[in-house]
């Protein structure tokens, strides 16, 4: 059965066919998008690789349809198209839809909670890999986060995580509960949310947080451009 297939088709089936909606307009922000989802790619897939090398996660073969890219599955790979187009959706349908910025009050204490405790717990559990280096990622990706954009962006962010943590759950529930993904757990804390890894959590928010930040820094740069004066 193909179901890690399916769960990619079921993720960006519906934001990709609403992508076209005339009040968000998805589709008009493609051109920022996929450098981003580029970029995003290229990054997590060599460390899908690299733990998956060593042990640290790894994919139960009943599930998959059998075509392999490096060392990973087809649909990890696709994996890191789906669910980033997706996130990326349902972070522009949330600012299109609520137009106050609701968390943009708590951005910066959300921001230095999360850079000052994920680094602590990563220097307390440094044999634990997934934990730590994505705790550790996470936290460096807020500081330069902060740098580039302030927290412009920062609370629409935390809503759109927030929000997407509905069909995470879901996904990666079904992914984890099978298990069509299977974690050693001498490399993460071992503390799970029913099956799915507390690291998940913090995994999901990184791969979010670099994607809109390559985002809306390329929509940001675009805006530069239109109205830069044409010197002659």
């Amino acid at each position: 059965m193909y179901i890690y297939l399916y769960l990619n088709i079921f993720t960006i089936l519906f934001p990709l066919l609403l992508s076209f909606d005339k009040k968000v307009a998805f589709y008009r922000n493609w051109s920022a998008l996929l450098p981003a989802i580029v970029v995003n790619g290229v990054l997590f897939i060599v460390w899908d690789i690299l733990f998956t090398e060593q042990g640290v996660w790894g994919f139960n073969e009943e599930y998959l349809t059998g075509v392999y890219l490096f060392n990973l599955p087809l649909e990890e790979v696709l994996f890191f198209i789906t669910v980033p187009y997706a996130c990326v959706f349902i972070y522009d349908v949330l600012n299109a839809y609520i137009t106050r910025d609701l968390l943009q009050p708590y951005a910066k204490v959300i921001a230095l909670f999360l850079m000052l405790v994920l680094p602590l717990i990563a220097v307390f559990n440094m044999q634990h890999w997934y934990t730590s280096i994505t705790f550790v990622g996470l936290a460096l990706m807020h500081l330069l986060h902060l740098k580039l954009f302030g927290t412009r962006y920062l609370g629409r962010f935390y809503l759109a995580y927030l929000v997407h943590l509905v069909p995470f759950l879901l996904v990666n529930g079904v992914l984890t509960y099978l298990p069509i993904v299977w974690y050693n757990d001498n490399y993460n804390l071992g503390l799970r949310l029913i099956s799915i890894p507390v690291e998940d959590t913090m995994y999901s928010m990184l791969m979010l947080l670099l994607t809109i930040s390559v985002y809306e820094g390329l929509r940001q740069r675009k805006v530069v451009k239109q109205y830069q004066p044409i010197i002659v």
